[in-house]
């Protein structure tokens, strides 16, 4: 197999599993109540229900481009968020840390939107 068809499955599965997570699990609300964004709940469902979305769109290897860009926003989003208060508060070697899936994620997502549509991709 190819190995851009590793990589949508592996970046589509931690989305997906990211995305159900936030929907059923209560931690995540607390988390976005505490980040102090306007209307946290409907972030939250907003950021989960795109997840979902474009990781089936990523592992069914569908619009991957598409699907790329919204979840690289959001991976963006997180860092500055959540991950840049803890370089300030706490150091690098803490933020290295914390922040190791979501760089991982970041790049991952950048190669996947990067690529031209229809070449790699749809090769089995």
């Amino acid at each position: 197999m190819h190995i851009m068809k590793w990589l949508c499955y592996a970046v589509g599965y931690v989305f997906l599993v990211s995305g159900i997570l936030k929907l059923t699990t209560n931690d995540f609300k607390i988390a976005f109540m505490n980040l102090g964004l306007p209307f946290p709940d409907t972030i939250l469902f907003f950021v989960a229900i795109t997840e979902i979305a474009c990781s089936v769109l990523i592992i069914g290897r569908i619009y991957v481009k598409q699907a790329a860009a919204p979840l690289i926003f959001i991976m963006l989003s997180a860092i500055y968020l959540s991950k840049l208060p803890i370089l300030m508060n706490q150091g690098i070697l803490r933020f290295a840390f914390d922040a190791r899936l979501d760089v991982v994620m970041l790049i991952l997502l950048l190669l996947l939107w990067q690529q031209k549509p229809g070449k790699q991709l749809s090769q089995a």
